[in-house]
């Protein structure tokens, strides 16, 4: 679950080109460098995208050129269980005035995560990537987590739910720990409703200091394969109080 901080580059030939087809080729065939290159082309259709986070396989590509798909090993979880709140994070929980709505504003949520940054070289969330993820977000699949501060949205994030399985794709903060404040909300919620793992993608210390640790692909798939056949909780999403 990272906000724009890798800009995509690739050398040499992909493991398989999807055009028409509708199955991915196995995670196992991915590329070690770049770590996880698995596949290009295909479409971002609901049914696509389904079929790829099934299989522990997501989009990311750089607006203009050929989707492509990845499944990088290890990766980078989160158990709801363990997340990690500091003392300082939590008295902003209980202090800072933030409240935390669920589904009310994807398209927003998208496009801040999208905002250029200075720390980067622009942005993977391109307006193909939200219109493609607004599809799964009115199909019950994807979701949204939003901080408000006064009534302005300052942080959250975005992601998809398939079994008790949520795919973390990408969070914002305009304010100090609003993003964080959101995935805690997120953790907790997820916890009540017996998920199991959220996926955070790419391995990042601020991941990490929030209680995710890495787990090899092999296991992660395995684990995976279990947690998207319970059922599922269809959106839009309401948390309890």
């Amino acid at each position: 679950m990272e906000c724009n901080r890798i800009r995509i580059r690739y050398h040499g030939n992909m493991s398989e080109c999807l055009q028409n087809a509708t199955i991915f080729p196995p995670v196992e065939t991915a590329l070690a460098d770049p770590n996880g290159l698995l596949a290009r082309g295909g479409d971002l259709s609901v049914a696509h995208l389904l079929d790829a986070y099934r299989h522990g396989i997501f989009p990311w590509f750089n607006p203009g050129e050929p989707i492509l798909w990845w499944s990088p090993d290890p990766r980078m979880v989160l158990v709801p269980d363990d997340i990690r709140v500091s003392r300082s994070l939590a008295k902003r929980i209980r202090n800072g005035g933030f409240e935390v709505r669920v589904d009310t504003a994807f398209a927003e949520v998208m496009r801040a995560c999208a905002a250029p940054r200075e720390d980067t070289f622009g942005t993977w969330i391109s307006p193909e990537m939200v219109a493609a993820y607004s599809r799964l977000f009115d199909a019950g699949y994807a979701h949204s987590v939003e901080t408000w501060h006064d009534g302005r949205l300052v942080g959250g994030l975005y992601g998809v739910a398939i079994g008790r399985m949520f795919y973390g794709e990408s969070m914002f903060s305009r304010e100090p720990d609003a993003s964080k404040v959101a995935l805690v909300r997120l953790a907790q919620q997820l916890q009540r409703w017996e998920f199991g793992l959220i996926d955070c993608q790419m391995e990042t210390s601020h991941l990490a200091s929030m209680g995710a640790h890495t787990m090899p692909r092999a296991a992660f798939i395995a684990r995976l394969a279990e947690l998207v056949k319970l059922p599922h909780h269809p959106g839009p999403w309401t948390f309890d109080l």
